[in-house]
């Protein structure tokens, strides 16, 4: 790794303006972020990063009186998995936590981590930037002319075929989950976008600081379902959150295209 500068947030408001300096990257639980930084796989190497993880208070699980379900930006994947609210409720999203990575990833990734990490294409992520694709700002997907087994099947966005690799990311999505950022509040689907270098539609200087999943619709059942390679810590070849009411059925797929 390079030299670089360590800010460790104390409030939202310190990171956001940490993040306003051009060569600053954010940083969770860091089961993302410290591969990023080892392998040196961005066009520029962060000068600083920005530590969100010393922030108190977005690490929590609750029920709101109108039944909605608030989940903390920074609380642990495991804790997710193991939240009796959590499990009584919202089946397929703690099933997506608990089969993400290992159980000591989990204990250190965040669900805000989760859906915000960049995708695992092996050329996206080649040592020292050896390939400068289109996600990074290029003009070529090299993954297109070359190997891409574990990429797209429906073709792809915005000149990139590298597929979303969260586990969480389709069970917020089934569930009608909303995330919530320091500049706005969206709906799951409209969250990730083929952004430079990133995965999300998030600006440089935004966080997400709460996901939201709203009462379920009466009858509602969820359930989530992954095939990996390696069962234990492997991402995900396809995964599949779905929910059924009476009502409605919601159904999403994921790591099969960019986008959940």
């Amino acid at each position: 790794m390079k030299p670089l500068k360590l800010i460790n947030a104390r409030s939202i408001e310190e990171a956001i303006a940490a993040l306003q300096r051009r060569d600053a990257r954010v940083m969770a639980g860091g089961t993302d972020m410290l591969g990023v930084l080892k392998g040196n796989i961005l066009p520029q190497y962060p000068g600083t990063i920005v530590n969100i993880g010393s922030i108190k208070g977005l690490d929590y699980i609750r029920n709101d009186g109108d039944g909605t379900l608030r989940i903390g930006a920074l609380t642990r994947l495991a804790d997710v998995a193991e939240s009796d609210v959590v499990n009584a409720r919202y089946a397929a999203l703690a099933r997506a936590a608990k089969k993400t990575a290992s159980h000591n990833l989990r204990n250190m990734g965040t669900i805000g981590g989760n859906i915000c990490q960049f995708v695992r294409c092996w050329y996206m992520r080649g040592t020292d930037n050896f390939f400068f694709c289109t996600r990074k700002g290029g003009e070529t997907c090299y993954a297109e002319i070359g190997e891409n087994r574990y990429h797209s099947i429906f073709g792809g966005v915005s000149g990139c075929i590298a597929v979303n690799c969260s586990d969480v990311a389709p069970a917020l999505v089934a569930l009608n989950a909303r995330i919530v950022t320091t500049k706005r509040t969206m709906p799951a689907e409209a969250f990730w976008a083929v952004k430079t270098p990133g995965s999300t539609v998030l600006d440089e200087d935004e966080l997400v600081t709460e996901i939201e999943v709203p009462p379920l619709p009466a009858g509602a059942r969820s359930a989530f379902l992954k095939f990996a390679l390696r069962n234990t810590i492997g991402f995900p070849i396809v995964n599949c959150a779905a929910m059924f009411a009476d009502s409605e059925a919601r159904v999403c797929l994921n790591a099969v295209q960019p986008k959940p």
